[in-house]
């Protein structure tokens, strides 16, 4: 075994913490995910109760519908993104393992470094993925509440 340890468990350390924070960014995805899914239900069974003289709210119904999908597609693409950047955390971790056992080895330190920048890239891309969405919830409410004044 080449390495201390402390040098095992400090070489560990980075991708455990960014799978931790992933898990947190996925609950939170779950979250939302949960809250958009209720509101499609909410609004098609408001829809299917309006009268045919309610014509005004039936129209901003139809028009948040179709962008509460696209918002769900955000979310779910997001939460991909985020369970592969766990998953390459992962990888990352097993690598870096793998690497104290054998020693210096060029193919496992390109993998542990290629597992990690993978997993970033996969963060980073569910990040904008979320960012997006959080852009269309606004534009959603704006329909919403456009009468409101």
């Amino acid at each position: 075994m080449h390495g201390t340890i402390i040098e095992i468990i400090n070489g560990m350390l980075a991708p455990g913490i960014m799978i931790s924070a992933c898990g947190l960014l996925l609950l939170g995805m779950n979250n939302k995910y949960s809250l958009v899914v209720n509101r499609i239900r909410t609004l098609n069974t408001e829809f299917r109760q309006l009268t045919p003289d309610e014509l005004h709210r039936k129209e901003s119904i139809l028009l948040q519908l179709p962008l509460l999908i696209i918002r769900m597609r955000l979310i779910r693409n997001a939460v991909w993104f985020y369970t592969i950047g766990i998953a390459m955390f992962i990888f990352s971790v097993f690598s870096i393992g793998l690497y104290f056992l054998v020693g210096e080895n060029s193919i496992i330190t390109s993998l542990s470094i290629s597992f990690f920048i993978v997993a970033l890239l996969a963060v980073f891309s569910g990040i904008l993925h979320a960012a997006k969405e959080v852009r269309l919830g606004f534009e959603i409410l704006k329909i919403e509440t456009k009468d409101i004044r």
